[in-house]
């Protein structure tokens, strides 16, 4: 099923983790929705294709990951991303100068780049710019 000209369901609920449920409730298959059309925005942005390693997971798989118990990404609302020919300090630094509605932006371990909405179309982006490797969390700068 698409969710916008570029990215599908089945593109936003891959996971390895094949033996269990990543089906979306309803309001996870909503915020999937927005969350497709942030990352057209972002696509555009960019002006280069995105590859999601990881967008939505139900409680199961993100247990299974070792994520958290609040992550965003079991509410349908992050997605963690790779972009061909550009580091993700790159594409943290290009969503930095954009007008993009994002929640947070993380630079995870300088291999892949998070990226999340508000967990509802009414919040406000909080507009986090984050970095998490070995030496723990600290801001973006």
């Amino acid at each position: 099923m698409k969710l916008s000209p570029n990215f599908t369901l089945e593109e936003l609920t891959h996971t390895d983790h094949r033996e269990l449920d990543n089906t979306p409730l309803n309001d996870h298959l909503m915020n999937l929705k927005r969350l497709a059309a942030f990352l057209e925005g972002l696509r555009a942005v960019l002006g280069k294709p995105i590859h999601v390693n990881s967008a939505y997971r139900s409680e199961a798989v993100n247990r299974a990951v070792g994520g958290q118990k609040t992550s965003q990404h079991s509410k349908g609302c992050a997605a963690d991303i790779r972009v061909k020919d550009m580091t993700p300090d790159e594409v943290v630094k290009a969503i930095l100068k954009s007008t993009l509605p994002y929640d947070q932006v993380i630079r995870e371990f300088d291999r892949w780049t998070h990226v999340s909405i508000p967990n509802a179309p009414e919040i406000k982006p909080r507009k986090m710019a984050l970095i998490i490797d070995k030496k723990g969390t600290r801001p973006f700068k």
